[in-house]
């Protein structure tokens, strides 16, 4: 009897070992709990940026117009006169072409956006040429040319009013924004 008795209180004391270390990983061995869409607080499905570090809005539901504005970013900036994109950029380009890949059916707009100074028409050359290079960089990083249209607004949309650097900086961009 008293043999059976301790058996009982190992099976039991290895029983509670094994639930404990089950609840503390997941299925791809890292640690984190996992929410009840299947992704883990602090990331999902490898989107880089998304995964790893805090959530801007962790409320938005994945996939949502939300989502893309607030955790990916949906815009990206460029130099003066230039339609090149930086670093700055590039990274959250590829957020933004993860983000895509990983929610096949939505199409998006990027529009290209000009500071004030310049003639309407050059800054709407401008503005097309940005959104084309943000298209091309997508493009590029796997995203199906078909799901991305392009249009210029050269300077008649500022994000930024004023005669600053600070200002003009804000409005040379680009916006990727869900149909």
């Amino acid at each position: 009897m008293l043999l059976k008795n301790g058996r009982l209180k190992v099976l039991s004391l290895v029983a509670a070992l094994l639930l404990v270390s089950a609840c503390e990983s997941t299925p791809d061995g890292s640690s984190g709990s996992a929410n009840s869409s299947g992704s883990r607080a602090g990331g999902r499905g490898g989107i880089a940026g998304v995964d790893g570090g805090a959530l801007k809005n962790p409320n938005a539901k994945p996939g949502s117009v939300e989502d893309f504005v607030d955790n990916v970013g949906d815009r990206v900036w460029f130099g003066f006169d230039s339609a090149d994109v930086n670093d700055e950029g590039r990274a959250t380009l590829d957020k933004q072409a993860a983000w895509l890949k990983e929610y096949g059916s939505v199409s998006i707009t990027v529009e290209g956006h000009c500071d004030e100074r310049g003639t309407r028409e050059y800054n709407l050359a401008l503005g097309q040429k940005r959104a084309s290079s943000v298209k091309k960089y997508l493009v590029a990083a796997g995203v199906p040319a078909n799901r991305i249209e392009t249009v210029s607004y050269g300077k008649e949309r500022p994000e930024a009013t004023g005669d600053s650097e600070e200002a003009w900086a804000q409005n040379r961009r680009g916006v990727s924004v869900i149909k």
